[in-house]
């Protein structure tokens, strides 16, 4: 026997460790009423929104002494738990799927995509790898299918599911430093409008660009970039000996909506070698109507494209996606063989690790599927047909009131308007008013140099009715609002 054994065959020195009790399991019937509870939590606040307040933004020095406490040794009881949800957490946030909230891009989630999502975690699928989840990884590259081919974008092409457009944008523009530029940067130039949103800007910070190799070129008088203008910087910078070598183009300005000409910018990167990026995170999913579709010519154009169905495909939080026109350069791009991972790697089987930033992925393509088996196309059709109707009919409405004026008229679910003979102070008091009153949201923009509100009618619950509701709630708002009144 060896000296280092003892004599029942165990190594010298250990000991048997005591059975433990199942430290982080709960019997079953405990799961049911814990789940079946917060089930129906979420059915109730989903069928009493529209009489709730929008939201509430509570300050800091009260939500503090509520939360910031010392983490408790023992567990709590259920009704503790949800008393405290419902009195601290659920009471201070934006209802963002409420039909009055029309400030930024209302994210209005349909009940099965929360059930998918509800799934994904109780699976806990792994959706990194082919091994860790394959049939994740199928559904993931059939969901994008479908999304590639509504956007009209070629056979090979493909993407992944991300958390939203700003890990889209950045996936995508990472991959156009590395095809287009070799991961080179010095002279390197990017351009986009003045109009792009701040993602854009800040995905080209973190792929290495400095403030000076990036051009924010101006809009016309739509608020569509100016290609005239665009062609003119990128042929000075490449006289200067610069590399101009990706062109953002949106597809809906968060502000007013606006398209950049597709077609034109297409033209500008063909001729000058360049990778011609899309951001249509909430705009590109009007693709699916025949209105959109008419609006959004020259999508299938683009080398990249980001889109979020937690925005106009009504998923809940987090559902981005990003669309390559070849999904090799994906792989190409951020594949790193570690030799921890290399049995993922033995065969040709999908694993999207190997296309983004991300190994550990949740199963985001569910809730997607699950919503277009359920509903099927048309129904997401129809709800995309609504915002862009909405917006029409707020246009209109704000016409037939004699103190607001149009902006920008009705496009992509986005108008723009202002109160006639008001300063910039009126639309901090009037934002202010809203938020104290709880009973809608705008939000305000920038076009021109002039503050404008802005309301946005991409959520499926809000009728035309509410839209009157709102104008005339403003309207009652608006006059306590505007300085001097007492």
């Amino acid at each position: 026997m060896s000296l280092h054994k003892a004599a029942h065959g165990k190594p010298a020195g250990t000991r048997e460790l005591s059975p433990l009790p199942k430290l982080l399991d709960i019997p079953e019937e405990e799961m049911r009423a814990l789940g079946y509870r917060a089930v129906d939590e979420v059915v109730s606040h989903l069928s009493t929104l529209a009489t709730k307040c929008v939201g509430r933004k509570a300050p800091m020095e009260d939500l503090q002494p509520k939360v910031m406490e010392p983490m408790p040794r023992q567990g709590r009881s259920v009704d503790e738990i949800f008393r405290r949800l419902r009195e601290t957490v659920f009471s201070n946030i934006m209802n963002i799927g409420h039909p009055r909230f029309l400030a930024f891009v209302p994210g209005a989630p349909n009940f099965v995509g929360i059930v998918g999502d509800l799934l994904a975690s109780g699976f806990n699928v792994f959706s990194g790898s082919w091994i860790g989840g394959s049939s994740a990884a199928a559904i993931e590259i059939g969901v994008i299918d479908w999304l590639c081919k509504l956007c009209g974008l070629p056979e090979g092409s493909g993407g992944l599911f991300v958390s939203g457009g700003s890990v889209a944008n950045l996936t995508a523009l990472t991959v156009a430093r590395h095809n287009i530029l070799n991961d080179h940067l010095e002279g390197a130039v990017a351009y986009l409008s003045d109009q792009t949103h701040s993602s854009v800007e800040r995905a080209l910070r973190v792929i290495g660009l400095r403030q000076e190799q990036i051009r924010r070129v101006p809009g016309d008088e739509t608020f569509r970039v100016s290609t005239d203008q665009l062609t003119r910087a990128v042929e000075e910078d490449r006289g200067r000996g610069l590399r101009p070598f990706c062109i953002i183009a949106n597809a809906g300005t968060v502000s007013s909506g606006a398209i950049d000409d597709l077609h034109r910018i297409s033209e500008i990167c063909r001729a000058n070698g360049m990778w011609m990026h899309v951001d249509g995170a909430y705009g590109a999913a009007a693709v699916i109507s025949d209105e959109g579709r008419a609006l959004l010519e020259g999508l299938s154009l683009a080398d990249s494209l980001s889109l979020d169905p937690h925005k106009w495909l009504f998923q809940p939080i987090e559902c981005g996606c990003v669309l390559l026109r070849n999904a090799i350069l994906l792989r190409s791009t951020f594949q790193i063989h570690a030799s921890y991972l290399s049995e993922i790697h033995l065969n040709a089987e999908v694993n999207f690790c190997d296309y983004g930033i991300q190994l550990t992925r949740s199963f985001r393509a569910l809730k997607v599927w699950m919503s277009f088996q359920y509903f099927g196309l048309d129904t997401f059709v129809q709800a995309v047909e609504h915002g862009l109707a909405l917006a029409r009919i707020v246009e209109a409405e704000i016409r037939r009131r004699p103190v607001w004026e149009v902006v920008t008229p009705a496009q992509m679910g986005i108008v723009t308007f202002r109160r006639k003979g008001v300063g910039e102070s009126f639309y901090r008091r009037l934002h202010h008013a809203m938020l104290q009153d709880g009973y809608a949201l705008l939000t305000t923009t920038v076009l021109n140099n002039e503050v404008v509100l802005r309301m946005c009618t991409i959520n499926f619950r809000t009728t035309n009715d509410d839209i009157n509701q709102i104008l005339d709630w403003l309207e009652r708002l608006a006059p306590d609002c505007i300085e001097g009144s007492s």
